[in-house]
């Protein structure tokens, strides 16, 4: 009766081994799963393009120099502190949300960094029409007053209606 449990316990093992390689070497079949559609308009795609426009009407909305000035203004900073203050916030916001650009329009795309650019001569040519003694405070409102003074939509607001219109586009 040993050799037969011995036996057996080899035949065993050697049934175990065959299955085992087997199942190693046997291709995986193919499995019947729904095809995941990939293009730009699919299901995965649309919420990641919705989040970019999200996003860069963030950026819009806080580059705009109302806001910025609002949220950076400092009374105790000279004009060339506050234009590098200027300067380096719309920078950093820009830099942070530059990889958007992948989900967006050309058109989307180009509204944005012509708001930074835009932004940043206005803030560098006001800068330059300052006396050298001049505060942030002057600053501040000498560029608010040039905002006012531009003829037709402000530039934050052409970007914005620019970033609406291509959301609105994609999600109908």
């Amino acid at each position: 009766m040993n050799m037969d449990t011995a036996s057996i316990a080899l035949l065993v093992a050697a049934v175990a081994l065959v299955l085992a390689l087997a199942s190693y070497f046997r291709k995986p079949a193919a499995t019947e799963a729904t095809p995941v559609a990939t293009g730009p308009n699919s299901a995965t795609a649309l919420p990641l393009k919705l989040t970019a426009y999200e996003r860069l009407v963030l950026l819009c909305e806080r580059i705009s120099l109302p806001a910025l000035i609002g949220r950076t203004s400092s009374a105790d900073l000279s004009a060339q502190e506050m234009r590098y203050v200027l300067v380096e916030n719309i920078k950093q916001e820009f830099d942070y949300n530059a990889s958007q650009q992948i989900y967006v329009s050309d058109a989307a795309w180009s509204a944005v960094r012509n708001l930074r650019d835009q932004s940043l001569l206005v803030i560098n040519q006001v800068t330059g029409t300052l006396p050298p003694d001049a505060r942030a405070g002057d600053l501040n409102k000498k560029l608010l007053e040039v905002l006012m003074q531009q003829d037709g939509t402000a530039l934050h607001t052409a970007a914005l209606e620019t970033l609406n219109s291509e959301a609105k586009k994609i999600m109908q």
